[in-house]
């Protein structure tokens, strides 16, 4: 269509938006998540001031803040995993225009047609609701007329209401689509019948203590029509009734059937589906509260631009560090104006079933009931159909208030339309998705954005209801509380196969046994004229073959076979619209299956359906039989290799969409919510597929551009994204390290690019970059810059150098441009000589190159060295390093010159070096006394000029760290500040000490503090001029003290950190993320273990060690692995891996390799092809690797690569040695290359057979980095949250985590690994609030989360299963909780083992509930194990270990074991009076009970004397045996889980009553109508006063 009308519709994203929404498929993850208090929209803290403010000027924070957040981005990068190929955004989806198209549903089925919707298509999911009326106006005008369809009117009306709240956007969770599902209805629901907030997703109820009530700030003033938003609400009446049936307030898309399906999920959101009028009213009137909950499925948030300025002021006071104002105080005069017109019920008659009503809002597209339509179970297999009022057939895009006649109770007809083909195969698509809507396999297979998710299997289906069904009272008695063998404490044997239990609703229901298209396909001419549109064979479950024909009237039976062609109409021919009504006849099975199907279907958590936005692969899978897929099948051959059939002729235009979505707007909230959804979309579609294209590029299904080189050297276009190899092609790399250097350069370069987009300088582009590993190869995928295929590199390049620094050239733009990014980068700008000894100026390290493509866009690419050279491992001639390095032996060659510094590591020397100089100042100024006064006048001028003013930010706080005078640093601080301001009143000796401190710290400027790096630093190949020999100079030094700070600063501080337990690593991944977040490359692993070692604490250091060995060994083995894989054949690869993985893993001595079965291998070895292998070795040298040449090399790499000299020979040693265990070490190497296994039991420990056939090798996954765009404003909201919590105002706390809950769902969709981050919060905060159902079912949406995003066994998952159980066990789910913690335990010990302090935890927690259950031996197992592991990682006098001591001694004195009992209590009581001294509260409490249980004994001891003395008939006193009540238990459970409890005071309770009726007379007169009055103002006001006490109280986990 056209690059103009893309950029086109681009810049109106706005109008993209609705359709987006209309049809999108489920790829599009729609934000399904709660919606929180839309209160927190506004968000609070916004003082008025800070509205004004201008909008803030660039998303990135400072740079100490941009850290966190590029650890951040970067830890989820490396997790995610590109998203399936399909969520593509194009432009008008064929599939889903046209009118009939009985909307998207078959979208996902359809997948080819998956992409809808121009551009961000998804858009529209969220931040549609932002956009304020008058941008989306102009939008309108400019919308862009789109093809095939109405689309584009459509949208542009839509748009008028963007802001509605859902209508306008369309239950975020419903695939657009769905949408129409009585769109959980609309604004409504929000508030429970008795008018008080059901607060899904948000707060308490609301009886719990904190509920948030007041939400938005109170203030009434009018604003310009502009800003206001629009919240349209929702009609009475019921909900459709499909709504009540399935008994949940989710919309949600189905993505495995249509893709809308609304799935029932949470039975407590039923109330909200069915909001009343008086609801909607009470809303109306409590126009700013509007707490709009969890509204089925994240709805867009607020809406309308006037919160949203209030927003940007408060996020540039958050930039600054400070919170200004409390949330309670209002600061925002912008008003929450409510649409008036309320939704309405209308009826919907379809053929075969009862009439039903559906309850929709203006707003809405009659598209969006088509959409549910096809979702609802009674209609699902409906896709072509039109709606018709009083005979007139209804616009698919119109939205139902344009419509005449349309009202309450109107009665709307489904009326069946002629077939087209497209419609043809879009029914059929639908179908199949029906069919296969609970079949794990594409999960299983790493395709479409599926995943895994067990936690139903644990938890019996949904958490809410089994929760409502059983009775408090039985529960006891039905427990079966033994854990399986291999969970016990001190078991041996770590089964697999439980990694991924059975799931019921996996045995799908056969409906079919083959449902394919017909060989007799297409229809031949004189058939075509007949209405033949295509043909189908279909096997039913008893055995009868059919042939059916689709025809424009629908499908029928015809009389051919699988040989002989007769198009007839078969006798019966049963003539059906749908194909499931025509299956339904021929065969009694299917209509019982399909049906049965269907209910499942709808009744799954929409967690477990909705696409991940990256795709997540499993290293393990079941052997699953391969069925017939006629769908499978097309899609392989054609739509899949480049074209999205949906944008008509054309491949989707990658760097035009990535580059488009950078410029659309940014300056309010709702636009830079829009950007930052088109940006994460099309960057999440963009890694799709360039991992499809670097998949079929690997597996020579791609042709190369030029084919007549050798195959190393090739490059290849595919799908418009270009394709290189990781070698060093035309000896590019020469001078840094050939192959190996052209192996890491690319993700070097990534890195750069990510941290260029981060910075997001406008008017500068980056390309799109993916980095995909696969079968060992290294492919970097880039979008392609306009134009650059038909010039030669050397015209092109008009900034930077193409032969590393020989002819180097510059560019005023370029230069002015990255200065921009110079700052938050820390690049200094430099002068280098070219070869004609010319100076020329750059702003970046020479590789760095500008081209402008033929679209004017400045880009700049080869982003491989952004960061300065890490010195470590770069010796140069005649450069002394510092003492630290070298005594740890740097510098140390490497194998290629690449080495650079991490961001982070740059970030912390600088902020640490910004301490030393405020140090160093107020040293001096401290010296000049006299002149303290004189200073302290000066003007404070500005924001000080350090490097961001985050940095200035921190050190602040570390002042209190500092033991100089604190005062003298403020007074350098404000020193500082007014000489940067240039101001004259400085006197001469303040500048010199400013200036010695500048110059002591190496900053570039000698009136601020300034450091800046320059890159081409010890660059091969780089001159300098004689003019900057000094700068250069010192330079120099700022690097060699860089590279020292990592060795004498970073890694003592990652080993300080470990020692402390406030860092947990429990597997290869989160140790690297840790050392990452700390900037420490992997290189220097062993360095670190080897610190380890030499650390004083040495065994509570136990765990990380274990760690650093298994991860060692495996980035050894990978290594190995990867040129290992180069040299074979793709016939040959099963067999390879497995050989692989004997070698490293098994005790079998000598595995034998199985070749490929001569008879397949060709007699004449063809002499051309030989060079086609990418490999250039003999192809099965592979096959006589031995365990001892492995293991030999994994030793001499470990050595080369890490410096670390491993002590074993083979794999057993490995095991005996450093104690790991070969489980853990096959997960490692499994993730790290992709390989995926069958799911079974290995036996590691045979002597006589190898563990692994080739059989047990499924598939070889590709391992992708790409770039993860960032949500900013969400992720500064989810922050201040955290800090508001942590100062203990719990209540603003919820409401600003609710507020980025809701941002991040309109950026992200509904799956995100920081959307799991984000809910995890929300629930610990019901929980301490009070709230125990809310916190469950946040939390069960963190569980579902993280399996699905992170994988089911990710440390982060184990973890979420720990939280879940506790809150299961205040909801008194005892059995849930236990089988949580069994699973969690269970993943503990195959991912580390049982040695880990987190392990300490979760059997305390363990240990506790079976206590509860008066499982008292098999508790004591738990606790005991739990006390053992305490002592060794927290020292035998830790406050833990005495806690321990204490669950101990209860559950021998519930044994009546008093002398055990007493015992351990004795040693907590001593550990209390040492560490906490006689008078502590805790200390008291331990001597209380230890003469409880002393009385106790002696009374026991009594009985017994009496029974020795008078036999049988001694009188004997009861004795008191006390079981556990649950509320001590839960007491102790939160104890050890770092829970406190704030204790309402009885006048905090009162408080809250009183409001909760104030709020229901509110509601009542709302009813009748009248006018806010004044003192109801001064209610509202008051409300948004914060209800919980706010005692300070951080949450951190308590020792005690």
């Amino acid at each position: 269509m056209g690059n103009s009308l893309f950029a086109n519709c681009c810049r109106h994203v706005t109008d993209l938006i609705f359709q987006t929404r209309s049809f999108n498929s489920p790829d599009e993850r729609s934000p399904l998540l709660p919606k929180p208090p839309t209160s927190c929209a506004v968000c609070p803290e916004v003082p008025e001031a800070a509205q004004c403010a201008g909008p803030y000027p660039d998303i990135i924070p400072s740079e100490a803040v941009t850290g966190s957040l590029q650890k951040c981005t970067e830890y989820i990068q490396d997790l995610s995993k590109a998203n399936g190929e399909e969520g593509t955004v194009a432009v008008c989806d064929k599939s889903c225009l046209r009118p009939s198209v009985g909307a998207a549903g078959p979208l996902r089925q359809a997948e080819a047609s998956r992409a809808v919707a121009v551009l961000p298509a998804d858009l529209g999911e969220g931040p549609a609701g932002l956009v304020n009326h008058a941008q989306s106006l102009e939008a309108c005008q400019s919308c862009v007329k789109l093809e095939d369809s109405g689309l584009a009117d459509r949208s542009c009306r839509r748009e008028e209401h963007v802001a509605a709240a859902d209508g306008g956007d369309v239950a975020p969770g419903a695939c657009p689509a769905s949408q129409g599902h009585d769109e959980v209805r609309l604004g409504s629901a929000l508030v429970g019948p008795d008018g008080v907030p059901k607060c899904r997703g948000t707060a308490p109820s609301p009886g719990s203590p904190g509920t948030p009530s007041s939400a938005l700030p109170a203030s009434v003033e009018k604003t310009p029509p502009a800003q206001r938003t629009v919240v349209p609400p929702v009609p009475p009446g019921e909900v459709s009734s499909k709504a009540r049936g399935t008994s949940t307030g989710f919309v949600m898309t189905d993505p495995t059937a249509c893709p809308s399906s609304r799935s029932s999920c949470d039975p407590d959101s039923q109330t909200q589906a069915l909001p009343s009028k008086q609801q909607q009213q009470k809303k109306k009137r409590k126009k700013k509260k509007l707490t709009l909950l969890e509204h089925p499925s994240g709805v867009p948030l607020m809406n309308g631009s006037g919160p949203h300025e209030s927003l940007k002021g408060e996020k540039d006071a958050r930039q600054n560090g400070h919170e200004e104002t409390d949330p309670g105080e209002d600061g925002n005069d912008q008003e929450v104006i409510v649409i008036q017109d309320t939704g309405f019920t209308v009826k919907i008659c379809a053929p075969g079933i009862e009439p039903f009503s559906l309850q929709v809002s203006p707003q809405e597209m009659v598209q969006e009931i088509h959409q549910v339509l096809m979702d609802r179970e009674d209609t699902c297999h409906r896709t072509c159909f039109s709606l018709q009022l009083d005979g007139n057939v209804l616009d698919n895009f119109a939205e139902l208030k344009t419509i005449e006649g349309l009202q309450e109770g109107s009665l709307l007809k489904v009326v069946e339309e002629p077939y087209t083909v497209r419609e043809a195969r879009i029914h059929v698509r639908h179908i199949r998705d029906l069919l296969k809507s609970l079949d794990p396999s594409d999960a299983f297979n790493g395709v479409d954005c599926n995943s895994l998710s067990f936690l139903s299997v644990f938890t019996e289906g949904d958490l809410g209801d089994s929760g409502k069904r059983k009775k408090k009272g039985t529960e006891m008695e039905q427990i079966d509380c033994t854990p399986p063998e291999h969970i016990l404490p001190g078991s041996k044997e770590r089964p697999l196969c439980a990694l991924q239990p059975q799931n019921r609703d996996w045995k799908p229901l056969q409906c079919l046994k083959v449902l394919t298209m017909s060989g007799w396909n297409p229809p031949p001419g004189n058939r075509k004229m007949h209405g033949d549109l295509m043909y189908l064979y279909v096997i039913t479950v008893e055995d009868r073959h059919v042939s059916i024909t689709a025809s424009t009237r629908g499908f029928y039976l015809n009389q051919s076979t699988a040989y002989n062609f007769n198009p007839k109409p078969a006798n019966p021919s049963f003539l059906s619209h749908s194909l499931v009504e025509l299956l339904n006849q021929i065969s009694p099975t299917f209509k019982k299956n399909f049906s049965a199907l269907q209910k499942k279907r709808v009744q799954r958590h929409p967690f477990e359906r909705i696409a991940t936005p990256f795709q997540v692969y499993s290293w393990t899978a079941p052997q699953a039989e391969h069925a017939m897929d006629c769908v499978r099948a097309e899609d392989a051959y054609t739509s899949r290799l480049g074209y999205e059939e949906h944008i008509p002729g054309q491949t989707r235009d990658w760097n035009e969409e990535l580059q488009t979505t950078r410029e659309l707007p940014r300056k309010n909230l709702p636009e830079r919510l829009l950007r930052e959804r088109a940006i994460f979309k099309v960057h999440s579609d963009f890694t799709a597929a360039a991992t499809r294209g670097a998949m079929a590029v690997i597996d020579g299904n791609v042709m190369a551009i030029n084919p007549s080189e050798e195959t190393k050297m090739q490059m290849f276009i595919w799908n418009n994204i270009f394709f290189s190899l990781g070698f060093d092609v035309r000896d590019h790399y020469k001078d840094f390290g050939g192959d190996v250097a052209a192996y890491v350069a690319p993700t070097n370069d990534l890195n750069g690019v990510r941290t260029y987009n981060a910075v997001d300088v406008e008017g500068l582009y980056t390309l799109g970059t993916v980095v995909v590993d696969y079968r060992g190869y290294r492919v970097t995928a880039q979008s392609i810059i306009p134009g650059i295929l038909e010039r030669e590199q050397e015209q092109s390049v008009i900034y930077g150098s193409i032969d590393f620094g020989k002819t180097v050239v510059s560019h005023p733009k370029y230069l002015e441009l990255l200065e921009k990014t110079s700052r938050p980068l820390k690049i200094q700008k430099h002068k280098v000589l070219n070869d004609k000894n010319e100076e020329v100026e750059l702003c970046s390290s020479v590789e760095c190159k500008g081209i402008i493509g033929n679209d004017g866009r400045h880009y700049i690419l080869d982003l491989l060295r952004t960061f300065p050279p890490d010195l470590n491992f770069l010796p140069v001639e005649g450069e002394e390093m510092p003492e630290e390095c070298k005594k740890m032996g740097f510098p140390k060659q490497h194998r290629h010159k690449l080495c650079c510094l991490r961001q982070e590591l740059v970030d912390a020397f600088v902020e640490h070096r910004y301490l030393l100089f405020m140090k160093l100042a107020a040293l001096q100024l401290m010296q000049q006394k006299a002149n303290k006064q004189e200073s302290s006048g000066a003007l404070e001028n500005g924001a000080s000029p350090e490097n961001g003013t985050a940095d200035s930010e921190k050190s602040e706080s570390e002042d209190g760290k500092i033991d100089d005078n604190v005062t003298g640093l403020d007074q350098v601080k404000e020193l500082a500040e007014t000489i940067a301001s240039d101001d004259g009143t400085v006197d001469p000796k303040s500048r010199e000490v400013i200036r010695n401190a500048c110059k002591a710290v190496g900053s570039i400027s000698d009136t601020s503090f300034d450091i800046r790096f320059n890159p081409d630093i010890f660059s091969p190949g780089v001159r300098f001029p004689e003019s900057s020999k000094e700068e250069v100079q010192d330079q120099k030094q700022l690097l060699k003290d860089a590279a020292a700070f990592l060795l004498s600063c970073q890694i003592p501080g990652l080993v300080k950190d470990c020692l402390d337990h406030t860092v947990l690593p429990m597997d290869g991944a989160t140790l690297a993320e840790a050392m990452h977040q700390r900037g420490i490359n992997m290189r220097y692993l062993g360095k670190v273990i080897n610190f380890i070692t030499k650390t004083p604490g040495r065994a509570q250091l136990d765990h990380i060690f274990k760690i650093g060995i298994s991860e060692l060994i495996t980035r050894s083995a990978k290594h190995i692995f990867k040129t290992y894989l180069q040299g074979v054949e793709l016939s040959g690869l099963s067999a390879a891996i497995s050989h692989f993985l004997n070698c490293f893993l098994s005790s079998f001595p000598n595995p034998i390799a199985h070749l490929p079965a001569d008879e397949l291998v060709s007699k004449k070895k063809n002499k051309k092809r030989k060079n086609r292998n990418l490999g250039n070795a003999d192809n099965t040298a592979w096959a006589s690797m031995t365990p001892q040449e492995l293991w030999k090399n994994i030793c001499s790499e470990a050595k080369n690569y890490f410096d670390f000299s491993l002590e074993c020979e083979n794999a057993d040693q490995a095991a005996e040695v450093y104690n790991l265990q070969k489980i853990t070490l096959l997960r490692e190497i499994s993730l790290k290359t992709g390989v995926q296994i069958l799911l079974k039991e290995y036996n590691f420990d045979n002597r006589h057979k190898p563990t692994f056939t080739e059989e047990d090798i499924l598939n070889i996954f590709p391992v992708v980095k790409h770039v993860n765009p960032k949500a900013s404003d969400a992720f500064h909201f989810f922050q201040s949250g955290q800090a508001k919590v942590q100062q203990g105002f719990l209540k603003e706390g919820c409401e600003l985590i609710n507020e980025a809950l809701n941002l991040f769902n309109n950026v992200y969709g509904a799956m995100h690994v920081e959307i799991c981050a984000c809910l995890r919060l929300l629930a610990r905060l019901n929980y301490i609030m009070g709230d125990y159902s809310e916190a469950l079912s946040n939390q069960q949406k963190a569980v579902l989360m993280s399996e699905r995003v992170l994988g089911i066994e990710h440390p982060n998952t184990i973890q979420e299963y720990m939280h879940l159980a506790l809150y299961c066990f205040a909801n008194s789910q005892l059995s849930t909780a236990l089988n949580l913690l069994y699973r969690a335990r269970y993943l503990m010990l195959l991912v580390f083992g049982e040695d880990h302090p987190e392990m300490a935890l979760l059997d305390n927690n363990i240990g506790l509930v079976l206590h509860g259950v008066m499982e008292y031996d098999l508790s004591l197992r738990f606790l005991e194990n739990a006390l053992a592991i305490s002592s060794k990682y927290h020292g035998s006098k830790s406050l833990k270990v005495a806690l321990s001591h204490h669950l101990v001694a209860r559950v021998y004195e519930s044994k009546a074991e008093f002398r055990s009992a007493l015992q351990h209590e004795k040693e907590g009581y001593t550990i209390y009076k040492n560490q906490l001294g006689e008078h502590h509260e805790k200390t008291k409490e331990s001597s209380e009970y230890l003469k409880y249980l002393t009385q106790q004994a002696v009374a026991l001891q009594r009985t017994m004397n009496e029974i020795y003395k008078n036999g049988s008939n001694a009188n004997i006193m009861p004795l008191k045996f006390t079981a556990p009540s649950m509320a001590s238990v839960l007491e102790q459970l939160n104890i050890i889980n770092g829970i406190l409890f704030i204790p309402l005071s009885q006048k905090d309770l009162e408080n809250l009553k009183a409001e909760v009726q104030r709020r229901q007379q509110l509601q009542e007169s709302i009813k009748s109508g009248e006018q806010l009055e004044p003192e109801d103002k001064a209610v509202e006001e008051k409300e948004a006063e914060p209800s919980m006490p706010s005692a300070e109280i951080p949450l951190t986990q308590s020792s005690a």
